[in-house]
């Protein structure tokens, strides 16, 4: 679903990401952990069309983002850590100005909509301005936005930020549900509990760099993810001294 080749994407001297390959298969659940700059979105961005990069190969369902920039957005979807929405809009205006984007019909579009308002329990407020809505709330119709045309693909940055704890089980729960009709999702987090209960592969990203990647259990082993991720951390800091 979702093949990152040797990727590299430089700033002025710096590798960004540093020749980065990972492989994302359909319903894979699939965590993307490191600290703040070690090169998580700039990925994202690359992966979604965002960013150009210097080096490598991106390829969604065997199309390469490069090549086939329009196809591949098709059939994904990106939810950033912070969404930017236009907030002259209310937030039903929003969600089908999405809609006509990629062309969803009216019947399945109110469908979907009036399945994820409810879901998020935000369907008495897209009526509103969404200058009124709190981060969460934000949060909440980014998501909906993104999964209205019912994406293969779905790349989502810190999507647990400003969710409440039911927002957040609900997310999750839509994420297992993509992923068991033949999706699959590619997100980042630092929230390491919930990759490690939800994901079925994880890797983890230092300064750019692979150090570690596969199934849950071959990364971790017995330890927990947190533990694994801290030594992992630490050992790097250690070469760099």
């Amino acid at each position: 679903m979702l093949k990152i080749n040797n990727l590299c994407k430089i700033y002025g001297d710096k590798k960004a990401v540093d020749d980065l390959t990972l492989h994302i298969k359909p319903g894979e659940i699939y965590g993307f952990i490191g600290h703040n700059g070690a090169g998580k979105t700039t990925t994202i961005k690359s992966v979604v069309g965002i960013l150009n990069f210097d080096e490598g190969e991106i390829y969604i369902d065997g199309m390469s983002i490069k090549d086939k920039p329009m196809e591949c957005k098709k059939i994904i979807a990106y939810i950033p850590d912070n969404p930017d929405l236009y907030e002259y809009m209310t937030g039903i205006q929003y969600l089908n100005f999405v809609g006509d984007i990629y062309g969803v019909g009216a019947k399945e579009r109110t469908e979907l909509i009036g399945k994820y308002a409810k879901i998020f329990g935000i369907e008495d407020s897209l009526a509103m301005s969404i200058s009124g809505y709190s981060h969460g709330m934000k949060q909440k119709l980014a998501i909906i936005a993104a999964l209205i045309h019912s994406p293969k693909l779905v790349i989502m940055d810190e999507p647990f930020v400003g969710l409440d704890p039911k927002a957040a089980f609900q997310l999750k729960e839509i994420m297992h549900e993509i992923c068991s009709s033949g999706g699959a999702i590619f997100f980042s987090t630092h929230v390491l509990e919930v990759a490690e209960k939800l994901c079925d592969k994880v890797a983890i990203i230092k300064n750019g760099k692979l150090i570690k990647s596969g199934t849950m259990e071959e990364v971790k082993g017995d330890e927990s993810l947190e533990n694994v991720f801290l030594e992992l951390e630490g050992e790097g800091s250690e070469r760099n001294v």
